[in-house]
Parts: structure tokens; sequence; C-alpha cells
């Protein structure tokens, strides 16, 4: 056989290898499907309408919908171990609140602080306590003397929240508090207009309607600065009467850990673009929240940790136990 013709034969058969070879498929785009978002608490409160704005500005922009998964219960537990179960693929998203985290203080917590990845945090809100308008206290100082004297009841999410770690600091300042758990919203917000109680614990915005009704007043906030919100800024904080427990509702956005870091990139990215829209500040303004509220991937997990070791520090304080 002849140089040649032998170039030929073996050019053809490396042709036919080649023809013949399985393809490579190609790299999927992400996303290239719904993206699960992970709501650990019922429709229609805080989490919810926060997953609901979020998601609507991402698939705009990433071209997928952010189908919201209300999954409640444990004080957020349920949905967190939903997403710790889930691929750690970017397709499921949840957002992860200041109760549930504080849950992680406790000596033998549900999870990790490393096993998801914070993508921002995404609204800050002062939490304090508010009275029915029909109650006879109109100042917090009032109220004090009052709790000094005699118990009464305070309304507030579940053992172990921040509701019930303030709570139990103001019992070591003398007050004479009984906490009342409601694992529904709506019963812990109505029990003081009922009068089933006497004192709720809750943020700002999860209250507005009630607040803007006339049917409850604020008496104290806990939050590093009064609030600039012309309702707000005649409302005293804790620190203005010595306290020093400041532990401010969050809501972060979290993935699993282990999720490729090409997609937190891109998720984190888009978390910032949503918080500078305007659908974004509207949202903020409608749950009475800190309009500088956000802040980005690098500085969430610094924040939160800040906040748990606080958290941490006042459970030990006030010695609640297992609680």
């Amino acid at each position: 056989m002849s140089v040649a013709r032998k170039c030929v034969w073996i050019g053809a058969l490396l042709l036919a290898l080649v023809l013949s070879a399985p393809a490579t498929p190609a790299q999927a785009r992400y996303p290239d499907h719904p993206i699960d978002f992970i709501v650990p608490w019922g429709p229609g409160g805080g989490a919810d309408l926060l997953a609901r704005t979020a998601g609507k500005i991402m698939a705009h922009d990433l071209g997928a919908s952010f189908p919201v998964l209300n999954v409640p219960g444990a004080t957020g537990m349920v949905g967190m171990t939903k997403l710790l179960t889930s691929p750690a693929d970017g397709y499921t998203l949840a957002v992860l609140i200041g109760d549930t985290y504080a849950l992680l203080a406790r000596p033998r917590p549900a999870f990790d602080p490393k096993q998801v990845i914070p993508l921002a945090i995404m609204i800050q809100q002062p939490s304090g306590y508010w009275v029915s308008t029909k109650s006879p206290w109109k100042t917090w100082p009032e109220f004090v003397a009052s709790a000094k004297q005699h118990p009464l009841k305070v309304a507030i999410l579940g053992y172990g929240s921040a509701d019930d770690i303030t709570t139990s600091y103001l019992q070591t300042k003398g007050l004479k508090l009984t906490e009342i758990p409601y694992a529904k919203p709506v019963l812990r917000y109505t029990s003081i207009i009922g009068g089933h109680t006497d004192l709720l614990y809750e943020q700002t915005g999860d209250v507005r309607s009630y607040f803007d009704g006339g049917e409850i007043r604020p008496l104290i906030l806990f939050y590093p600065r009064r609030l600039t919100i012309p309702q707000f800024k005649d409302v005293p904080i804790g620190t203005e009467f010595g306290y020093t427990v400041d532990l401010p509702q969050f809501r972060s956005i979290v993935v699993k850990a282990g999720t490729p870091p090409a997609i937190v990139k891109l998720l984190a990215d888009e978390l910032a673009k949503v918080a500078k829209t305007a659908e974004w500040k509207t949202y903020l303004q409608s749950q009475y929240a800190d309009p500088d509220s956000y802040i980005p991937m690098d500085g969430a997990r610094q924040f939160m940790n800040a906040w748990l070791d606080q958290a941490r520090k006042f459970r030990a304080l006030t010695n609640m136990g297992a609680r």
C-alpha cells in the first residue's frame, strides 16, 4: 500500500471513530428549570411576602420561576430541614429569619450555621413590645411599674425564640412577666386586643394592619437607633432605659452549603440587584423596615454570627437552660 493510500485509509478510520463516538452533552444553562423558594412559615406573613417579592423580581432577570413552598412548623425548622435535605445545586433557596436563627443558641442546636450560605440580609426590622390601645399603659415606664408589682402575660412566638430571650432578660430586671406562646401569628396578635395577654412581642411590619387600624401601639422597640419612620420616631428604644439586649428581626436568603460557587455568586448578585429596585424599596416601606436593611453576601455571615453570639450571651445571662 502506497504512503498516500495509507494516509487516506487512516484518515477515514479516524473520521469514522469520531462520528461513532457518543456526543458530550453541553453544560446545562443555570437556571434551566424553576427554583424552589422555601418559606418556613405559612402564607401571608412577612417571610412569605419577602420570597414572593424577591422571587418575582429575580424571575424577570434569570428567566426562571421561583415557586414559593410554604413549609411551616417548629419555629421554622421544618422548612429549614427541607432545605438541608435538598441537593446543593442552587435549585432550592430558603428564607432564614431571626426567630429560627435564635434556636441555634440552644445547647443542642438543630443544625450548624455552616450548613447554609447566606446570600444576603434582605430586611431588618426592630422588634418590641406592643399593647392594646385600650390598655391602661401609655408609656413603657408605666408598664414597668405595673409589671414589678404583679405578674403580667406576654404573647410570644415560642420558647427559645428572640421573643423568649428578650423577655427572659427583662425578667432579670425585676419584671414579673409570664410568657404565653402562640404558634399562629394571628392568635398572637389578637391576644392583646382580646385581653388574653397584656403585652405582645413582635416586629413592626408584621402587625402593621393592627397598628394602622388603631388597635395596638408600641411601648418600646429594640434596635440600635430610633426609627426615622414618622409613625415610630417618638417610640423609645431599649438602650434609653439601660437595656443592653438588641436582637432585631432579620430575614436572610440562604442556600445549602456545597452549592457551586458560580451559582452562589450569581444568586447573590441577583439579590443585590433586587435590593436596588423601586419595588423592593416599596416592600421595605410596607413592612416598616429599616430602609438600609440590605447587607450583601460578604457581610451577611458576619452580621448573623454577631447576632447569634448575642443570643447565646443573653441565654447564658438569663439561665434559660434547654428551652
